[in-house]
């Protein structure tokens, strides 16, 4: 069994944030795989179904970025789910907007919603899918930046990479190599 897991904030105003590319992302992944996460549980949203033959939980935590820890751990020591079979789906403000990373492995960097899952895992060995929405502009503050609406103008590019993003977690499933640290999509908007 896989867990995956989107980042995000609950609540229409986060909605369609920067913030929020992990929820974008898991939901076209579910979309795509007719999985419907509209079951409340472990602090979070998730619904359960099949990919690429594999048995999958998506999760969409509840419990605001800060702590989305709280919500993975519990659903991995419920299903017993290992390390390796976790990923995780998050912004990024280090890479450039509309370019995804997929690593097996790695520290938080930056994201406080990382920080959360490394400190409750105890580990940070388990592939991730970063969706990039850098560089945060020069008179920007960061958290007014990534709580800010994706701009009309960055929207076909960050659909874009939000579908590359969903393709990347299918590829970990099918037991494609994660190279450690590519880069893809059309880079800035």
């Amino acid at each position: 069994m896989w867990l995956i897991v989107g980042l995000g904030n609950p609540g229409r105003e986060y909605e369609e944030t920067f913030h929020n590319c992990g929820f974008i992302t898991l939901g076209i992944l579910a979309q795509k795989h007719h999985i419907e996460i509209d079951k409340l549980k472990w602090k979070g949203e998730y619904g359960k179904g099949t990919i690429g033959g594999e048995d999958c939980i998506l999760l969409r935590p509840r419990t605001f970025m800060n702590l989305s820890g709280q919500s993975v751990i519990e659903v991995m020591q419920f299903y017993k789910i290992p390390h390796d079979h976790l990923i995780v789906v998050y912004d990024d403000i280090d890479i450039a907007r509309g370019t995804i990373r997929v690593r097996a492995s790695g520290s938080a960097g930056t994201h406080n919603g990382m920080k959360s899952v490394i400190y409750c895992l105890g580990a940070q060995d388990f592939p991730r899918v970063r969706i990039g929405c850098g560089p945060v502009p020069e008179h920007w503050d960061l958290a007014d930046f990534v709580l800010s609406t994706i701009p009309k103008e960055a929207h076909d590019t960050m659909k874009k990479a939000f579908e590359e993003g969903a393709e990347a977690i299918e590829n970990i499933i099918a037991g494609k190599a994660i190279p450690n640290g590519r880069n893809r999509g059309g880079g800035r908007a």
